[in-house]
């Protein structure tokens, strides 16, 4: 089964149901169908091997996505964001390429790659135009979807995502035709992201209108919210942050009465945020998904019962769970793994490890799977006593000083407890004495000294957790996922050459 029968079913379903908006048009499920099925005649004509959206999102997302896998051929998003020189190698890795999107950065940075590229509009035109492809849907079995990896110190790796994974997970946690008419999903992450295209595959499969926000920004996201009535929403943090802080204190207002649900993850969610998000939309279901391009999204989930439980506990071990990412999903193993690979117990950090049917852990290069198809996220974290996973960042920023691993979330947990810190990241740097030692990075809303955060870590936690430099910057790096930049952070603590 591929990825393509999702959207045959829904629009064999309810063929006259909206599926999509976009830009103030309205596209129904049989609509969206056709698009698609005339998409893979075209791709499939190019002789390409891959699709490629190098664009915002807008309906040309879905239609390429399902084009792709009626063509038989891997949907690779490209982040419009990069580099001229990063995109110009990703862009030769992927020659030739049927590209959908900005066609004249394409054709300056690879002239003689022999892709195929196409404005947005002119895609869609043509789709809605394109005979019926040779292949039926459900029929393919290989790789429906390659994401190339944000590349730190090496180049950026392709993961891939074969349709027995993606169709896995919407299978195992989607039920088919659930939502009703009336629903509407805001879909406002980038294209390129694995967030984007598992809200793509599970409002269609749920026959879920989808309604698609090219570019974030908190206004327009409330006014579309309101505009055109949506039910559900997933944001990242540095989103959530920034609609509560448009909102100001009088919370969800009437325009906002129907949006009953929002799920949030792709980076760390600050207790505090959270929290005051609850209080700002008492009416509104939160979720917290964990999960990565690797594993198709989401492999762990803190429901909204859960959310509200916390938000009203005076158990400090309940309480606590609003910071955690939740239980896994029903189809999903995980465990806690030491450096030598041991199943640690409850309570004790380690590196993550999962395993299931929608677990993909393969690149291009190479599969990251050992023998027994266990993953290692490389993301570190602990579960309590029952069963509540919390993350502590990713394995490679654990710091090392003197011989004791020290988690930079727990530093910054501290610090972030303070009125006057508005954001907070904690790195190691490099230390003749200690081989590693402590240093934040601060973005300030009061007036604090230097001494008196030392004080409260040390107070908190212990003498070896106190940071040695502290730097005050007017915002901390992230990318547009929400995820903290910690390589930038650590450029601010390098002397100048």
């Amino acid at each position: 089964m591929d990825i393509s029968l999702l959207l045959k079913m829904a629009a064999d379903a309810e063929p006259d149901r909206i599926g999509l908006t976009c830009d103030g048009r309205h596209w129904s499920y049989a609509a969206l169908w056709n698009a698609a099925t005339g998409a893979a005649a075209d791709i499939a004509k190019s002789g390409c091997g891959h699709v490629a959206l190098l664009d915002t999102g807008s309906e040309a997302a879905p239609i390429a996505l399902i084009g792709a896998a009626l063509a038989g051929i891997p949907y690779c998003p490209l982040n419009y964001r990069l580099a001229d020189a990063d995109l110009a190698a990703l862009l030769a890795r992927i020659a030739p390429a049927y590209i959908v999107g900005d066609t004249d950065r394409a054709a300056r940075l690879a002239p003689e790659a022999g892709h195929r590229a196409l404005a947005r509009e002119a895609f869609v035109a043509r789709a809605e135009q394109a005979a019926e492809p040779d292949r039926e849907a459900g029929e393919g079995e290989g790789i429906a979807v390659q994401l190339f990896t944000s590349g730190t110190t090496a180049a950026p790796k392709a993961a891939i995502l074969r349709h027995s994974n993606l169709v896995s997970y919407i299978l195992g946690t989607v039920e088919f035709g659930g939502a009703g008419e009336s629903e509407a999903a805001l879909v406002s992450v980038p294209p390129y992201h694995i967030a984007g295209i598992a809200a793509l595959l599970s409002s269609i499969y749920a026959m879920r209108r989808i309604i698609l926000l090219p570019a974030f920004e908190p206004g327009t996201w409330i006014g579309l919210c309101a505009s055109e009535g949506a039910t559900n929403a997933f944001v990242v943090p540095t989103m959530l942050s920034r609609i509560v802080e448009s909102l100001g204190e009088g919370g969800a207002t009437p325009d906002l009465a129907k949006l009953r649900a929002i799920a949030y993850g792709g980076g760390r969610m600050p207790i505090e945020l959270i929290a005051r998000a609850l209080e700002l939309f008492p009416e509104t279901s939160f979720t917290n998904a964990y999960g990565l391009t690797e594993t198709s999204s989401t492999v762990a989930l803190l429901g909204p019962d859960e959310h509200r439980a916390a938000q009203a506990s005076d158990d400090p071990a309940v309480k606590a769970r609003l910071a955690s990412v939740g239980k896994p999903l029903p189809t999903i193993e995980l465990e806690i793994r030491d450096e030598d690979g041991r199943v640690l117990p409850a309570g004790q950090p380690g590196e993550i490890y999962v395993r299931g049917d929608q677990v993909s852990g393969e690149y291009r290069e190479r599969s990251a799977l050992d023998a027994d198809g266990w993953f290692p996220t490389r993301d570190a974290g602990y579960l309590d006593a029952e069963g509540y996973l919390f993350l502590s960042g990713r394995a490679d920023d654990v710091i090392v000083r003197g011989g004791e691993n020290i988690s930079p979330g727990e530093i910054e947990d501290v610090l972030l407890s303070h009125p006057a810190i508005a954001d907070v990241a904690a790195v190691g740097m490099p230390s003749a004495e200690w081989g590693e030692t402590v240093a934040v990075a601060i973005a300030l809303k009061g007036e604090v000294s230097d001494d008196e955060l030392r004080v409260l870590v040390r107070d908190r936690l212990r003498s070896s957790r106190v940071p040695e430099r502290i730097v005050r910057v007017e915002a901390l790096p992230y990318n547009e996922m929400g995820k903290l930049l910690r390589r930038e952070v650590r450029l601010l603590f390098q002397d100048p050459a």
